[in-house]
């Protein structure tokens, strides 16, 4: 109890260290030498194909495996990937747990034509099913008490970062492509996302929530939404040391990642380079005065950036942008739990499709079709009125049962 005790004072310390001062501290966990062979084999030779299971001297990697869809997650992915984490929890001869994608992603998200899919076939319970699976992972990977890392060599977005940023690790790359495009698609920034982009510098958080810009290896690590930065040409030579080392102390993984970092600066096109005009502009209470603020800039600096923000705005969804700027703001005061609860009563009314087919109609112009030219409902911003946005934040009914997190076996950090 002392040992697990010691783990979560280490997580809650370098959490909060990390995303709100963006300086690593370390703190030492005792390590375990039992053994639980069986254990091991059964894991390891599992034959589920959505993910691969590498057992090493005193870790796990789990390799996403659905790389002819950027490794997308589903409910059976999820389930076993839930499954694995909490055995390894328990499992004195596993010290740290690492995470990658195979092929040219680490996981580009919900697979959201599948989802799409379900809803037109009428199967709405199995469309909310995967993000349930998705948001009680990222609870899981956010109170677990071991190490986890996080390889994020290629495209990272919306489930991809849920499943990876809580974690105590998150190495990017030269080849990381980052964004929380879900305002594109009719939907928000969830499963944990109005936690983690509320907690960035100033409001870079609404901005890349509303526009879904994205962001590349060297911003994430500047923002602090990665611990690590090295060149993907190091990947391989991380795997093999991390494979080797036999630790359960994170202050001894951080020594070895450092060993493989590399120091860069975000360009001058960078957003980073914009803050002062991000936070100018998105501070705003509301999508309109932000839309105001940005037509403003364009005219008085002639700004190609603002115009380039804005046409991202008016792309998006106006139901999704009003849920999503909410969403944001109400997360800067919550813990990743409350957030996950709220997110999961705005994606189930999505599901469901009651007040809007946004989500539907955003997936078919973006990823079916591919038309990019989506026929959303309501059509324009003065069309969705403050008693739709109410609806979509309100208790799910009875008959709808909201998130059940282990709140009280597993503690959230603020």
């Amino acid at each position: 109890m002392q040992s697990l005790a010691r783990k979560q004072c280490f997580l809650r310390h370098r959490y909060r260290s990390l995303l709100d001062q963006f300086e690593r501290r370390t703190r030492s966990f005792s390590s375990t030498t039992n053994s639980s062979a069986l254990s091991d084999r059964l894991l390891v030779n599992d034959t589920d194909s959505f993910v691969l299971v590498e057992g090493n001297a005193n870790s796990r990697t789990v390799v996403l495996n659905r790389s002819s869809v950027l490794n997308a997650l589903n409910t059976p992915l999820m389930g076993r990937l839930h499954k694995l984490y909490e055995s390894w929890e328990d499992n004195p001869d596993v010290g740290f747990v690492v995470m990658k994608g195979n092929g040219n992603a680490f996981c580009a998200g919900a697979d959201i034509v599948s989802v799409r899919d379900m809803i037109k076939k009428g199967d709405n319970e199995g469309s909310k099913e995967i993000f349930r699976r998705v948001y009680g992972f990222a609870y899981l990977v956010h109170t677990y008490l071991k190490p986890n890392v996080a390889i994020l060599d290629g495209v990272t977005m919306g489930g991809g970062a849920a499943i990876s940023i809580p974690g105590t690790f998150r190495i990017a790359t030269d080849k990381t492509v980052f964004a929380t495009p879900e305002t594109l698609i009719g939907l928000h920034p969830d499963a944990g996302a109005s936690f983690h982009l509320s907690r960035l510098p100033g409001y870079l958080g609404e901005y890349l929530g509303l526009t879904g810009d994205r962001l590349n290896g060297v911003e994430m690590i500047a923002c602090g939404l990665a611990t690590h930065y090295s060149h993907s040409s190091n990947v391989r030579e991380i795997e093999e040391c991390l494979k080797n080392l036999r630790t359960d102390d994170p202050s001894v993984i951080e020594t070895t990642l450092q060993k493989y970092s590399d120091f860069d600066f975000p360009d001058n096109n960078s957003v980073l380079k914009r803050m002062e005009m991000v936070d100018k502009c998105f501070s705003h209470d509301t999508i309109e005065e932000i839309i105001d603020a940005l037509e403003a800039e364009a005219r008085k600096n002639h700004d190609g950036w603002c115009n380039s923000a804005l046409k991202k705005l008016k792309y998006a969804s106006p139901l999704s942008l009003k849920m999503s700027l909410r969403s944001i703001r109400e997360g800067r005061f919550q813990t990743l739990d409350q957030c996950l609860i709220r997110e999961f009563r705005l994606t189930s009314r999505a599901m469901s499709c009651k007040i809007s087919s946004d989500f539907c109609e955003g997936v078919r112009a973006r990823m079916v079709d591919k038309d990019l030219a989506p026929k959303w409902d309501p059509p324009s911003l003065e069309h969705v009125s403050t008693d739709m946005v109410d609806h979509y934040f309100s208790p799910l009914s009875p008959l709808e049962p909201e998130l059940d997190l282990p709140i009280k076996q597993r503690e959230a950090f603020t």
